[in-house]
This record gives structure tokens, sequence and C-alpha cells, in this order.
């Protein structure tokens, strides 16, 4: 399964949206870009893989893995990219401005029990972060 996450790029943070096969899954806020500085910067384009972790903290959660220069990008519930993330990504269910995102939970819940289902099928699951341009709808 592949996943795309189409980004606009604010000063304060940035936007995306996260589809497979064409079809909108959640939205997505992280950090500004900063040139992939670790806990300021989102992480750079690219294609990455995506694998199921656990955490005192996040429970079961996706982490996303081999960010050059990076280690521990997650994906999972948050709000305010500025100040609940550290370069890592979250899905939202509305944007509701740069770096920021409501009913965050909802949209991780879709995500993950998506994502898991495929990866208990012993398949892999890509990202590719990419930018785009995303409409006053999101």
């Amino acid at each position: 399964m592949t996943l795309f996450l189409t980004r606009t790029y604010f000063p304060e943070g940035c936007n995306g949206k996260l589809e497979c096969e064409g079809k909108l899954i959640c939205h997505t806020i992280e950090l500004p870009w900063k040139n992939n500085e670790t806990k300021v910067s989102c992480i750079p384009e690219g294609k990455y893989f995506i694998r199921k972790r656990y955490s005192k903290k996040f429970q079961w959660h996706l982490e996303i893995v081999n960010v050059k220069n990076r280690s521990l990008i997650l994906l999972h519930p948050a709000n305010n990219a500025q100040r609940e993330l550290n370069g890592c990504i979250a899905p939202v269910t509305k944007l509701s401005g740069p770096g920021l995102g409501l009913m965050s939970r909802k949209a991780f819940t879709k995500l993950k029990n998506l994502v898991y289902k495929v990866l208990d099928q012993k398949e892999s699951v890509e990202l590719i972060v990419q930018s785009g341009f995303l409409t006053l709808e999101g």
C-alpha cells in the first residue's frame, strides 16, 4: 500500500492531506521546514516505510523508518504542531490553521486501523511525502 502525504508549507507549520489510491484518509499537521533539524523541523520530502511501534506514552502507533539523520519519527495524535510535535506527523480530522488541527485521535485511529490491517497481512506500507497546494477546503 502506498500513502501520499501532500504538504503545504507555512512559517508556523505544515498542513497536509494523506491519501491512499486517490481517496482522502485524513489531514495532517507538522512542524515547519527547518532544514531537517532534530525536534524543530518536519522531515524531508521523499519515500519512506511505516511500521508498527509501541511505547508507554503513545501505546500502539506508527513509526516512519529510515528518515535521514533523524530517529523516532512517529505518526501520533496531536492538534498543535508547535506545542505537541518534535518532528513527527499528526493526523487530524480537520485543519484549523497552519500547523493546527482538530479531532486528531479520531483521524489517528482511522489511519492506524487502515495501516495495521495491511501490515498484519505482511504487506509493506510506503509513505511518499511531497509538496503541493491545498485548497481552502483542505
